[in-house]
């Protein structure tokens, strides 16, 4: 049985993140960080697994919209993610206060394993839902998928990249039939967090999942080389997805007030930041550019248009070719 309290305040966390190469802003937690309709789940901001604890109740934040769109008005400018959702959703409303909150301010908004009683009745054009991947059959690697799609949400799908499991091409191959199936649009692999935690975590949820699965799994991720050849297979997985007609990377929202040509332009940065993660320096420099984009104020198109936006982008010649290059393609 799962206990929920009321929370004191709605949980945010301000700052700069990455969701499947995706640029957040900030995040709101409607349910705490242990939330979710399943005990375990795949956090894709943190690249690891969360054990929902079963002692420990669940905060549930405020079901009311203002509350959380005062608590927004501390994030710094950009898209926000909200989520995970709860079982309770239905009950509580707090995942659905928290959505409508950031759909009405307009910003670009990411919905993070919504329930069905959570999605707000103006999200579709304005947000996109991303459903985590959740151990066991393939064909049930993303519940809650369908519904989003059918209420009208651009959807995502992502799951963590793991050796001897989810790598397996079969696997795979099963994975992006079911997501597609679902409707969604893409389909991201992230590489796991290889640390003690993140290590633990892998072989407890593949023995959660598959029991039978012991001791060969466990060396594997314990000792095994694996981490070092995630490169090429995230490749293998960017292949597979544009074998099944997905993207690499979930849609860009616009929000309900964006502008389209921001957001094609962010996009376009993050893509190319996304595929050069061996460049550290220069794809903090894009995901820069993005956050650039993401605080102005203007319709860039309409600078660029009038021939000033090279006059006023920070960055070299270089990136700000692309970014102009998407904002003339989105006109």
């Amino acid at each position: 049985m799962i206990v929920y309290e009321p929370a004191a305040a709605p949980a945010t966390r301000a700052g700069e993140a990455l969701v499947a190469g995706r640029r957040v802003a900030g995040r709101l937690f409607p349910y705490g960080t242990d939330a979710g309709a399943a005990a375990l789940r795949f956090d894709p901001v943190e690249h690891r697994f969360v054990f929902r604890r079963p002692d420990v109740p669940i905060p549930a934040g405020p079901s009311d919209p203002a509350a959380w769109g005062q608590a927004l008005s501390r994030v710094p400018s950009g898209p926000v993610l909200i989520g995970p959702c709860a079982p309770a959703e239905a009950v509580r409303g707090s995942y659905r206060a928290a959505a409508d909150a950031a759909v009405e301010s307009g910003r670009p908004v990411y919905l993070l394993d919504p329930e069905p009683d959570g999605i707000p009745a103006a999200a579709a054009g304005a947000a996109v839902a991303l459903f985590s991947w959740r151990p066991g059959r393939p064909e049930a690697s993303f519940p809650g998928l369908a519904a989003a799609r059918s209420a009208g949400l651009a959807c995502a799908a992502v799951f963590p990249l793991l050796p001897g499991w989810t790598s397996e091409p079969e696997f795979l191959d099963a994975l992006m039939v079911a997501a597609k199936e679902g409707g969604a649009a893409s389909v991201t692999a992230l590489v796991p967090a290889a640390d003690g935690e993140g290590r633990r975590g892998i072989v407890e949820a593949r023995l959660g999942a598959e029991p039978s699965e012991g001791e060969g799994f466990f060396e594997l991720v314990h000792h095994g080389d694996w981490f070092s050849r995630m490169g090429d297979r995230v490749a293998e997985v960017r292949a597979a997805s544009a074998r099944h007609g997905l993207a690499g990377l979930p849609p860009r929202p616009g929000g309900r007030r964006g502008r389209a040509g921001n957001a094609a332009a962010a996009a376009r940065l993050e893509e190319l930041a996304e595929r050069l993660e061996s460049d550290e320096h220069r794809a903090a420099l894009l995901y820069a550019a993005v956050r650039w984009i993401d605080d102005s104020r203007r319709d860039l198109s309409a600078v660029a248009r009038e021939g000033n936006f090279r006059k006023v982008f920070p960055f070299g010649p270089e990136i700000a070719g692309e970014a102009e290059a998407a904002l003339q393609e989105a006109r």
